[in-house]
């Protein structure tokens, strides 16, 4: 009975504290957008280039809109499929633009990924890579999104060399890479090498790629919540919390910025960046003790993650876990209790997120999403352990969580950790399904 309770926990909690989004000025229309507004991860790129390129680029653009607008109107598996075919026919009608079939690259991975077809979303990205006459800012946003689908995929090594590759086209491409949007695009891919660095628990290489003239004006989207990211880890919080908002109401609103160094896709495209500067600004003001805002933010990113990529999406786990360790939190210190929320939310989270059952065989070896799911069962453990007829499932969930913790900056211990003088800050990142 529990069980089914928990199942239907996401969508009770969400209905519970969605009225409260209009004390931060988001109405209904930002909780509800229309999916025929949601824009590719290629939206800004027409306006960017001219003449005969401008126009095959146009076409490509009103095909890439329309594959989006259904797959995500249906979220199944055949509105996706009839999606990708759309996007067949226009890789077709591409010709010898190579801006323009980057960009039905792009999309098609960008739709791959959201079903969790990941081998053939990096395919497509490396096709990216293949044509050697596309933009910089084409070819760095999807060595962007390459590095992002290996971190999501635990192949940490893999995006360490991926992100040096980044910088090299930088390198090789000095004159493109000149002028206001060569600085964007600079700033994006050091920050895409920061955020391989904080994975890899190297907090000072990690900074130096962080630094950005302008006062960070050359930093948008992704780069930006990277960066807020680091700042959070190192608890400089005022400025996260600064550059976070920046995000969301840089995405919420949609501006539309006419140039292709805003280019993303995958788990770098505004949807994804959206919710995940969402969940890492509720996660801040709960570790600054505003439960309040908190449960508002953290109720809007569980909600904006069900809308992109549906109720049973992995995703949404990531954002549960966020929620259960924010009832936490404020349960410690608020000294009350919310076992019972906490454990739905474990409970529906761990379910999303396919994690093994405990008496795997070999539960230790790495499973997706290993951070996510360890942090959850951490988190039950913790629950259970304090239930005198439950403690010894709480004792081997919690011996299945430290062997399956693989964070490199943090122990699973100092993760869950709820004090006020220590060093080090969780922050989860939506985006790869990490906790950094």
């Amino acid at each position: 009975m529990l069980n089914t309770a928990a199942k239907h926990l996401s969508r009770a909690l969400t209905s519970r504290l969605v009225h409260r989004t209009a004390k931060l000025g988001l109405g209904p229309t930002y909780l509800r957008p229309s999916i025929l507004e949601r824009s590719p991860p290629s939206r800004f790129l027409h306006d960017g280039i001219s003449g005969s390129t401008g126009n095959h680029v146009s076409v490509s653009l009103q095909m890439i809109n329309y594959a989006f607008s259904h797959a995500r109107s249906h979220k199944s598996d055949d509105s996706y499929g009839e999606s990708m075919l759309v996007l067949e026919q226009c890789l077709g009608q591409a010709h010898d633009n190579d801006d323009s079939k980057a960009l039905v690259f792009m999309a098609m991975s960008t739709l791959l990924s959201e079903r969790g077809n990941y081998d053939d979303a990096i395919e497509k990205l490396k096709g990216v890579q293949d044509l050697s006459l596309s933009s910089i800012g084409v070819r760095v946003a999807a060595m962007e999104a390459l590095v992002g689908l290996h971190l999501e995929l635990g192949q940490d090594d893999s995006s360490k060399v991926l992100a040096d590759k980044c910088l090299e086209i930088l390198g090789q491409n000095e004159l493109e890479s000149s002028g206001e949007g060569g600085e964007i695009i600079r700033a994006r891919a050091k920050a895409v090498k920061g955020l391989v660095e904080l994975v890899h628990g190297n907090i000072q290489s990690a900074e130096s790629f962080f630094i950005v003239p302008g006062d960070n004006k050359g930093l948008t989207g992704s780069a930006t919540l990277s960066y807020g990211e680091f700042l959070h880890s190192t608890h400089n919080f005022s400025l996260a919390k600064e550059l976070y908002q920046n995000v969301v109401q840089q995405l919420s609103e949609k501006k539309d910025f006419s140039n292709p160094d805003s280019l993303a896709a995958c788990n770098m495209s505004q949807e994804e960046v959206l919710l995940a500067a969402t969940c890492a600004l509720g996660q801040l003001e709960a570790q600054l003790g505003n439960f309040g805002d908190a449960e508002d933010i953290l109720t809007r990113a569980l909600t904006k993650a069900e809308e992109d990529f549906g109720s049973y999406h992995p995703k949404v786990g990531v954002v549960l876990t966020s929620i259960a360790l924010m009832f936490r939190r404020k349960a410690t210190q608020e000294r009350s209790s919310s076992l019972l929320i906490q454990e739905g939310l474990y409970r529906r989270a761990l379910e999303l997120l396919k994690a093994p059952p405990l008496d795997t065989e070999g539960a230790e070896a790495k499973v997706a999403r290993s951070d996510i799911i360890a942090l959850a069962r951490g988190g039950y453990a913790e629950v259970l352990c304090v239930q005198q007829n439950r403690k010894d499932q709480g004792q081997e969930m919690k011996s299945w969580a430290e062997a399956a913790w693989r964070n490199r900056r943090l122990s699973l211990a100092e993760a869950l950790a709820i004090s006020e003088e220590s060093s080090k800050t969780l922050v989860i990142d939506t985006r790869i399904s990490r906790a950094l």
